[in-house]
């Protein structure tokens, strides 16, 4: 048996209540885990550098033949979510021919921007870039699309006429939630170590059970990193979802349908899960 699982951590204040637990008292010794932006998790799950880890949902949507989704885990919205935003000096539908920068740091908020300039017929000059910090952003970029806390903290709206949130566009959209990271394993590794996959997804289980009857402490503790007031992190923690119920695989069986039709995808991806 395997001694030892290397599971990824997003460092956004938006997984804080799925590891709560695990930062408090939970973690075992048979378990490391690896801090990192959504895109890095990405490139190291794929290359086998992590056995578990959150993705973005677009992302497992590319490389679903390779993984498997681990039940009743997400970070979803029903609606706003605030931390997924397009910032614009133009209405989306004036967009076309014009700059827009995505974030470097999402593969699930890039493919919906695509897909939602796609529906409206809308051709920007796409470029890729860091966009964490308002005044790094280069002159001549009409438009930005900022994901986790950079889009908390950062005053976009100094520099942006319009800010456009993603998770409200998909649900007045379809009515639908959307899921922007799922937490999954590789298919090789769970099918080598199955017991170890199922006691690492039980210990996220009871990890984030932990964290929201401590949500409080989790709003302080998103707080101080932030910089921000208690409200505001009260609020995104109301607005954000973790568990992964038939709405929202729902959802996210359309965004990836609705991927695959635009030609963002090129093969329908399928959803699977794993099963002990």
């Amino acid at each position: 048996m395997k001694s030892k699982i290397r599971m990824g951590k997003i460092t956004y204040i938006n997984a804080s209540p799925v590891y709560y637990g695990l930062d408090n008292g939970m973690l075992p010794k048979w378990l490391t885990l690896v801090p990192d932006v959504p895109a890095a998790l990405n490139r190291q799950i794929k290359k086998g550098d992590i056995d578990i880890s959150p993705i973005s949902a677009a992302f497992y949507a590319q490389n679903h033949e390779d993984l498997l989704i681990l039940p009743d885990l997400s970070i979803s919205c029903n609606g706003e979510v605030l931390s997924v935003i397009c910032a614009s000096n133009y209405p989306l539908d004036d967009l076309t021919g014009r700059q827009v920068m995505f974030s470097n740091e999402s593969a699930s908020g890039a493919s919906f921007l695509k897909m939602i300039f796609a529906q409206r017929k809308i051709v920007p000059e796409f470029q890729i870039g860091s966009v964490k910090d308002i005044n790094r952003v280069p002159n001549g970029i009409d438009a930005v699309m900022v994901i986790g806390d950079a889009a908390l903290t950062q005053p976009w709206d100094m520099r942006f006429k319009y800010r456009f949130d993603l998770g409200r566009i998909w649900h007045e959209m379809t009515g639908l939630p959307f899921v922007f990271a799922l937490w999954v394993v590789r298919k090789t590794f769970a099918k080598r170590h199955p017991d170890m996959v199922e006691a690492a997804h039980e210990l996220l289980l009871a990890s984030m059970t932990r964290g929201y009857e401590n949500l409080e402490t989790v709003i302080q503790a998103g707080q101080e990193k932030l910089g921000l007031s208690h409200s505001l992190v009260k609020t995104y923690y109301d607005l954000l979802i973790c568990d992964l119920d038939p709405p929202k695989i729902k959802g996210m069986g359309l965004f990836f349908d609705t991927l695959h039709d635009q030609g963002i995808l090129n093969q329908k991806a399928e959803i699977n899960f794993f099963t002990p």
